[in-house]
């Protein structure tokens, strides 16, 4: 088991590769189930490698699995998921950092972080398991629901209005007299 002071790498002097494997505690656990909002993970483990990649650089790749129980968004029934997610990050020696108030256009390559003095593997689990869990998890047999909301004496768009093309189709049925409709 591992609380957070053991989820921390220091990279400085390192120059091999270093075998990750972190299994954070309950305590730990379940505070990060009250941040993102489940009932429970289980199960929560990152398998992985971090290794030197040129002179200054690392690369961590990995597996993060764990078990989460959502409250589903119609019912609130519990809805348990299985996640494992590969989990790829290369870490720049010299990444330049982006000057403040200055556009910034993002990266083709999202796994590209600056090297940082400690490496937070608690982090990383925590992101990326936020990334990967369901927005809106169902529990079985519950159908989606459907929801206009508009301001008072507006009629609200439907599906259908978002389709330009639908419309059209309907009209050349009526025009070729396909529709059936006689008059």
């Amino acid at each position: 088991m591992a609380n957070a002071d053991h989820m921390q790498i220091r990279l400085a002097g390192e120059t091999r590769p270093l075998e990750v494997k972190i299994e954070p505690d309950a305590d730990w656990t379940a505070d990060l189930a009250r941040r993102l909002g489940a009932l429970s993970i289980r199960k929560l483990k990152l398998l992985g490698r971090i290794a030197p990649e040129g002179a200054a650089d690392w690369r961590l790749d990995g597996t993060l699995g764990a078990t989460v129980v959502q409250p589903c968004v119609v019912t609130f029934a519990p809805v348990t998921t299985r996640l494992d997610v590969p989990v790829s990050r290369r870490y720049l020696a010299d990444l330049p950092e982006p000057e403040p108030g200055a556009e910034i256009e993002m990266p083709d390559d999202d796994s590209v972080e600056a090297l940082p003095a400690t490496l937070d593997l608690g982090a990383l689990i925590a992101e990326t398991l936020a990334l990967a869990l369901p927005d809106f998890p169902r529990a079985d047999g519950v159908d989606p629901v459907e929801m206009t909301v508009t301001e008072p004496d507006i009629t609200p768009m439907t599906d259908e209005d978002a389709k330009p093309f639908a419309g059209l189709a309907g009209l050349r049925r009526k025009l070729s007299g396909e529709d059936g409709d006689d008059g």
